[in-house]
């Protein structure tokens, strides 16, 4: 599933102070109104994500450009990025042995 499909299919956007506001498509070839919009919500690269309050006129700002980005309340948003700590998260290192398994063994 592509990434910007996995967004989509979140939970739909309940009651929240806070959005989380994400361009997830480029804006090369897109009318020059939705590119307005994407500038003033302060969204100029992809993947790029900027917290907006929810009023009226920031809901109508994304609803025309809902095809561009995704929108995720506060707790989606913290629950994504703890997802993708844990995913980088350090591992052990692999220790490869290249020397003989019986060097004494060998010498006989």
């Amino acid at each position: 599933m592509s990434a910007f499909n996995k967004f989509k299919a979140s939970v739909p956007i309940a009651f929240s102070n806070n959005l989380y506001i994400t361009l997830v498509r480029g804006m090369p070839g897109t009318r020059r109104l939705h590119r307005r919009t994407l500038e003033a919500l302060r969204l100029r690269k992809c993947n790029r994500t900027v917290m907006r309050y929810n009023t009226p006129t920031v809901r109508g700002m994304i609803q025309q450009v809902k095809r561009l980005v995704v929108v995720e309340t506060e707790e989606m948003y913290k629950a994504r990025k703890e997802n993708e700590a844990k995913h980088q998260a350090l591992r052990p290192p692999i220790v490869v042995s290249h020397l003989p398994t019986s060097v004494t063994d060998s010498s006989k």
